[in-house]
C-alpha cells in the first residue's frame, strides 16, 4: 500500500489511495467485533461496496449491510436501520457512500441509544441547551467508521445529520459531539466510478459549503481560513475530476476538499442550504444540483454585504476580474462547464410553492441564521422565484 497522509482534525484521517487496506486495522483498535455497514442502495452493485465487503470478509470481520435507506434519508429509514442494528446485535456502524449513508448512519448510532435523541438532539434544541460541546450529555454512542464515495457533503467530518421529517415535508440537523465519525477513510479509489454529473453535483455542493461558510457573519477566522483553501483546491480539481473520473489526483483533492468543507462550515451555512433543505424534502430533488442552482441567487442577494470579501476571495483565488462580479462569472461558467442547470425550472419545478418556500427556509435556523445578511420569507420567496426563472442581473448575461 502507498504511503497514506494522516491527520487528525477533528478526527482521525486516512487519506489516499489504497487508504482503505487501513479499514480492518481500525475496526480491531476501536474494538468494532461486529459493525453494521450503511449504505444506500445505488450502491450494492458497484465496486466500493464489493471492495470493502472483500476486506472485511478477508479479515474476518463478521458485518451486516443495511441500505433501505433514500436519497434523502427519512426519520424511518433510521427507525428500520435500529430495528436491523439492534435484531443483529452489532455493536458499531460503517458508513460507505455520500451523504445519505452518513447521514443515516449517524441517526441509527444516536436512536440506537436515545431513542429520543433525534428530538432532543434537533438544531433548535441544541442551539437552547448545549451552548458548547462540553455542555452535551455523554451517550457512548456506537462507534463509526465513514469512507465517502462522494466528495460533496463533507458529513463524514462533521457532528450532523440531516434528516427528513416524511410527514412534514421537511429536513431536520441533529447535532451531537459523538456523532463524529471516530475514524474517516478518504480513498479516491471509492470514488472513481462516479458518474460525471454526480461528480459535478457533489463537488458543487462542497464549493457551496465553503462559499456560505466563507461569507457567514459569525467570527470563526481558523474556518474561514479552511474555507478559502477549499475553494481553491475545487477550482483546481473538480473539472478535471468531471472529465477524467480516473484521475486519482483530481479525486483525493476533491475528496480533501469536500472534507474540509465541514471544518469550514462550522462557522455557518447560509441561504443556499435554507432554500435547499425544504425544497428537496418536499420535492425529493439532489441536494447539492439544488445547492448548485441556487448558489448564484444567492450571492447575488448577499452582496451588499459580501462584496469586499468576495473580491479578497477572488483575489486569492487568481480569477481574472478579481471583484465580485469576476467570482459570480466564475462560478456561472463552472457550472456551464460542468453541465449544471441554470434555473430550477430546468429540473421541473416551478414557482407556485415560493411562499412556502420563503416560510420554511426562514425557519431553518441551522442555516438561515448564519446567512451574510438577514433575510426574511419574502426575500427567500423571491430568490426562488428569480432562481425558477434563471433571472440573474443583466451584467451576468453575457
Amino acid at each position: 500500500m502507498p504511503a497514506l497522509h494522516y491527520w487528525n482534525y477533528p478526527t482521525e484521517i486516512f487519506c489516499g489511495p489504497g487508504a482503505l487496506e487501513i479499514l480492518a486495522q481500525r475496526c480491531t483498535l476501536l474494538e468494532m467485533r461486529k459493525p453494521l455497514l450503511v449504505t444506500d442502495p445505488g450502491m450494492l452493485a458497484l465496486e466500493p461496496l464489493a471492495l470493502l465487503k472483500a476486506h472485511l470478509t478477508q479479515a474476518d470481520i463478521p458485518f451486516a449491510v443495511f441500505s433501505d435507506i433514500h436519497s434523502n434519508p427519512t426519520l424511518d429509514d433510521v427507525a428500520r436501520g435500529v430495528t436491523v442494528f439492534q435484531a443483529g446485535g452489532h455493536d458499531s456502524l460503517i458508513a460507505l457512500g455520500g451523504g445519505s449513508a452518513m447521514d443515516a448512519a449517524k441517526g441509527v448510532a444516536l436512536a440506537t441509544v436515545d431513542r429520543q435523541g433525534l428530538a432532543r438532539f434537533e438544531w433548535s434544541q441544541v442551539i437552547e441547551r448545549y451552548p458548547s460541546l462540553a455542555d452535551f450529555p455523554r451517550l457512548d454512542l456506537p462507534k463509526l467508521i465513514a469512507l465517502p464515495t462522494t466528495a460533496g457533503t463533507g458529513s463524514e467530518l462533521g457532528r450532523e445529520a440531516v434528516l427528513t421529517v416524511s410527514e412534514q415535508g421537511i429536513k431536520q440537523v441533529i447535532s451531537h459531539p459523538e456523532l463524529l465519525p471516530a475514524t474517516v477513510i478518504l480513498d479516491p479509489i471509492l470514488t472513481r466510478g462516479l458518474p460525471a454529473a454526480l461528480t459535478a453535483a457533489t463537488g458543487m455542493d462542497a464549493l457551496t459549503h465553503h462559499i456560505e461558510a466563507f461569507c457567514s457573519p459569525l467570527y470563526h477566522p481558523m474556518s474561514a481560513g479552511v474555507a478559502v483553501e477549499g475553494i481553491r483546491l475545487i477550482r483546481q480539481h473538480l473539472a478535471t475530476a468531471c472529465a477524467d473520473g480516473q484521475d486519482m489526483v483530481a479525486r483525493e483533492g476533491m475528496l480533501v476538499a469536500s472534507a474540509m468543507a465541514a471544518v469550514a462550515f462550522q462557522k455557518g451555512l447560509g441561504g443556499v442550504h435554507a432554500l435547499a433543505h425544504p425544497l428537496g424534502a418536499r420535492f425529493h430533488k439532489h441536494h447539492g444540483l439544488l445547492n448548485a442552482i441556487l448558489l448564484p441567487y444567492v450571492l447575488i442577494a448577499n452582496q451588499p454585504v459580501i462584496n469586499a470579501d468576495i473580491a479578497r476571495l477572488a483575489r486569492y483565488l487568481e480569477l481574472p476580474q478579481p471583484d465580485f462580479d469576476g467570482f459570480v462569472r466564475w462560478v456561472l461558467q463552472l457550472r456551464k462547464q460542468l453541465g449544471i442547470p441554470h434555473s430550477l425550472s430546468e429540473i421541473g419545478l416551478d414557482a407556485d410553492a415560493a411562499a412556502w418556500v420563503g416560510e420554511q427556509a426562514l425557519a431553518d435556523i441551522s442555516s438561515s441564521d448564519t446567512n451574510a445578511r438577514p433575510l426574511d420569507a419574502g426575500d427567500y420567496s423571491q430568490i426562488f422565484r428569480n432562481a425558477v426563472h434563471g433571472q440573474l442581473p443583466a451584467v451576468f448575461h453575457s
